[in-house]
Parts: C-alpha cells; sequence; structure tokens
C-alpha cells in the first residue's frame, strides 16, 4: 500500500484553518439598547470592546431574537413600533404595529406570535411577527411593562405597574383568565426552564414574588438588605435564572448591585457590585458569562458567573436598558 505524505505546509494550514473555524463558530455578539442616544451598540463577546453603533428607533428598550436568531424585535417605545433588524447585516426590515408606548415583550415559541406591553393604553398587543397584523388587544392592568410567554407556550403574562398584579393570558384565545397580587411596581416576570414556576420582580416593593404557575399562588417572598445601602435604593428589576436551575441573578436598580440567589432554597448568597441603576441582563449561550446594563453609568458590567465576579465594565450609550447576547 502506498503510504500518501502531505507537505507540511499544508498541515499547519490545515491546523490553521481548523483553529480558525473553531473561533469563528464560537464567536458570540452582544446587543445593548441606548435609551437616551436611540441607538444599539454592538459588542464583541471575545475582545469585549464595543465594535458599532448602530441608529434605531426613538428611546429602545425591550430587545429580543427571533428564535432562529437571524431577527431582533427592538421595542422603540416612543416611535410607537417594534423594528425588526436583520442580524446579517443590521438594517431595519420591517416595522411591526405594536400598539403605543411598547416596553416590554415576549415572543411564543411559534415564533410568530409577540405579545407587547403598551404601558400608556394598559394593553397587551398581539403581533404576528409574519403577516404583520395584530391579531388582539387585551386589556390589563395601569401600566403594563413586564412580559413572559411560557416555555410551553400556554401562558403570556404582564405585569402592571400600578395596579400591582401579574396578569395571566390564555394565548389560545388571548382572554385574560387570572390575575395574581404582588408587591408596588412590578417591573419583570421570567419563567424557569421547565415553566413550573414564575419570578416576579417589585420595584417599590423591594421583592421578588416566586409564583407556582399550577395554583397561579405566590409561595415564597425574597428581600434584600445590602449593608451600606438605603432600603429605599434596592429595587428589583431585571431576573435571569441559570439552565441547571441552581442560581437566579436579580438587577436591584438603583442599589448598583446584582442579588445572587440559591433557585432551590430562595437563600440570596452575595451582592455583586456593578454599574449605577442596573436595569437588565442576559448570558451568553453557556452561561460562563452575564452582562448587566448600567443604566445611569452608560456601561455594561461581565460576570464571570463560575467565579461570581465581575471582571470588566464596558462603556456603551446613555442609558443602556436592555440586552440580548446572540450564538
Amino acid at each position: 500500500m502506498k503510504t500518501l505524505r502531505f507537505p507540511q505546509n499544508i498541515l499547519v494550514i490545515s491546523m490553521l484553518s481548523g483553529a480558525l473555524l473553531s473561533s469563528i463558530a464560537i464567536a458570540e455578539t452582544a446587543y445593548v439598547s441606548n435609551e437616551k442616544d436611540d441607538t444599539l451598540s454592538i459588542i464583541d463577546m471575545d475582545t469585549l470592546e464595543v465594535t458599532e453603533t448602530i441608529d434605531v428607533g426613538e428611546r429602545p428598550r425591550g430587545i429580543i431574537f427571533s428564535h432562529d436568531r437571524t431577527k431582533l424585535y427592538i421595542c422603540a417605545s416612543d416611535s410607537d413600533t417594534v423594528q425588526v433588524m436583520d442580524l446579517s447585516d443590521h438594517s431595519i426590515i420591517a416595522q411591526l404595529p405594536s400598539g403605543e408606548d411598547p416596553e416590554q415583550f415576549a415572543l411564543h415559541p411559534d415564533d410568530r406570535r409577540l405579545y407587547i406591553a403598551n404601558e400608556d393604553d394598559a394593553l397587551v398587543t398581539v403581533v404576528d411577527t409574519q403577516t404583520q397584523e395584530v391579531l388582539a388587544q387585551i386589556d390589563v392592568g395601569v401600566e403594563p411593562e413586564g412580559m413572559a410567554v411560557s416555555p410551553d407556550g400556554k401562558w403570556a403574562l404582564s405585569t402592571s405597574e400600578t395596579t400591582n398584579m401579574v396578569h395571566w393570558i390564555d394565548t389560545e384565545t388571548n382572554q385574560l383568565i387570572d390575575n395574581t397580587l404582588v408587591d408596588q411596581r412590578p417591573r419583570h416576570v421570567e419563567f424557569n426552564k421547565d415553566g413550573s414556576i414564575v419570578w416576579a420582580s417589585s420595584e417599590i416593593g423591594g421583592t421578588v414574588s416566586i409564583i407556582d404557575v399550577a395554583s397561579r399562588k405566590i409561595t415564597h417572598k425574597l428581600n434584600f438588605k445590602i449593608r451600606g445601602i438605603h432600603p429605599d435604593k434596592v429595587q428589583p428589576v431585571g431576573v435571569r435564572l441559570t439552565d441547571d436551575g441552581k442560581y437566579a441573578f436579580v438587577a436591584l436598580g438603583p442599589a448598583n448591585h446584582i442579588a445572587l440567589v440559591d433557585a432551590k432554597t430562595y437563600e440570596v448568597l452575595d451582592y455583586l457590585l456593578v454599574g449605577r441603576r442596573v436595569w437588565h441582563m442576559d448570558f451568553n449561550s453557556d452561561q460562563t458569562r452575564l452582562l448587566t446594563t448600567n443604566g445611569i453609568s452608560g456601561d455594561v458590567s461581565v460576570i464571570d458567573v463560575e467565579k461570581m465576579k465581575v471582571i470588566k465594565s464596558i462603556k456603551v450609550g446613555r442609558y443602556p436598558w436592555g440586552v440580548r447576547i446572540k450564538p
């Protein structure tokens, strides 16, 4: 049998090409909405540097990806629209009829139905992202903001900041089925991975309510105490949960800290100092890093999840609000 021999330079080129392809495969990009600048900041997750700033609609807040990660939906609150960005070239390809003052939204598992909180009108607007048609408008409490859809697609939840409720919407009928009373000014709702539990943050109440989905009742309530921080400044907003069910991270607003919580016992394990007025967070794909948006300091904090330590601050635009990381 003849032995095949390859020149050494071909082997080197092959190895380098493989390494290059590997690095391309794992590259990730973070998108940050800057509320006061009407822009998005683009962050390279390898270098942790801003690579681009893109003009978008007025007062961008909530941002989420389509399930195939080819599009980014942007709540342009003062433009009264949801913009659709093509992530291949960062062009705006559509303006969805969102209702007035969209703040947060959630995408159904079918990748079509988008549930949008309209703060000024006390409504949730449901839009088909493919046909760009309004499917329903649902009356909820005063000043809705937080939105979430359950992993099985059965429930869409909205929080009303003035009515102090979590509203339960049946996604098959688009009917309001139930309300759960929580503490003052609920801002965000987050399902755990299997959809059995909801975490609802109450900004002025200073608490996070743990709600059993089957009964729609509160089973636990978290309180936060940070040495040297006045209780009035502890204002929970964003919540993110690890996929393994071990931890929850809670953004505490003007307290300038992230609370690390045991997601099984609901014990607060630690507080991590980040930038000023922390709003929302997102994990990278393997959940080794967590980015936080810090409104007043105009930066993003990078948390090493394994070490539970802030490793970098990245300057972005004015009043960064939402963040999403694309694999």
